[in-house]
């Protein structure tokens, strides 16, 4: 992440690059999945705090020694700022620690689901879906793989883990693709307004951050607009 820091030019950069706190052996965190939360923390920021402080990295690393994945505080931050926004008078200093009941709530939620009951559920949210859409079988029986798939993922510590965990994405990644298409040139509003917050937050187009950030967001962009549950 130090590369990042020196090519900004960012003053604030400039003085944490050499202060960020290491974190501990052992944790599941790569520097990929570091500049991820720190892109995602920039987004919801709109760019007003492009890099995190020495507070929030001691915060990312006793997350990472409790064993909490990196989408899961990315989702924490989803249910964070949504609220946020929703306040008359939000506070001004915002720091990563703040999220850490959103963080326990997405911990709590993977540890309690229940399997069995997940693809059902699943299946009945889909009459939440607009039409077109909702009347698509094509979509439908992705969505319905996709939720299949979620219901029964293994623990992160069993065999054949990360093997479910690319199923999912995968069938995932259809799902949103068919849906995307089925936007047709309602899309490219949708495509320049990610593209103008991304920007926002700093992300250089194309490079590896800014790439995982898309799909992320617009992943969400796509579901959002046909009312998919995700």
């Amino acid at each position: 992440m130090g590369d990042r820091y020196e090519n900004t030019g960012c003053r604030r950069g400039e003085q944490l690059a050499g202060r960020r706190p290491a974190l501990s052996a052992g944790v599941r965190y790569t520097r990929e999945e570091l500049d991820w939360v720190e892109a995602e923390w920039a987004f919801h920021l709109h760019g007003r705090s492009a890099f995190m402080s020495r507070e929030d990295f001691l915060q990312l690393q006793l997350w990472a020694g409790e064993g909490v994945p990196a989408d899961a505080i990315v989702n924490a931050m989803e249910a964070y700022f949504t609220r946020r926004a929703q306040r008359a008078q939000a506070r001004s200093f915002v720091a990563l620690a703040h999220l850490a009941k959103d963080v326990a709530r997405a911990v709590k939620l993977r540890a309690a689901l229940d399997r069995e009951a997940a693809v059902p559920a699943g299946l009945e949210a889909w009459g939440a879906v607009k039409e077109p859409l909702r009347s698509d079988p094509r979509t439908r029986a992705l969505f319905a793989e996709w939720k299949r798939l979620q219901a029964g993922a293994p623990a992160p510590d069993a065999p054949g883990f990360l093997d479910h965990f690319d199923a999912e994405r995968t069938a995932f990644s259809a799902m949103v693709a068919q849906a995307e298409q089925r936007l047709g040139a309602e899309a490219e509003p949708l495509r320049e307004g990610l593209r103008a917050r991304l920007a926002e937050s700093r992300l250089e187009e194309g490079t590896l951050v800014w790439r995982r950030a898309w799909d992320h967001h617009w992943s969400r962009v796509v579901c959002e607009s046909w009312g998919i549950p995700h």
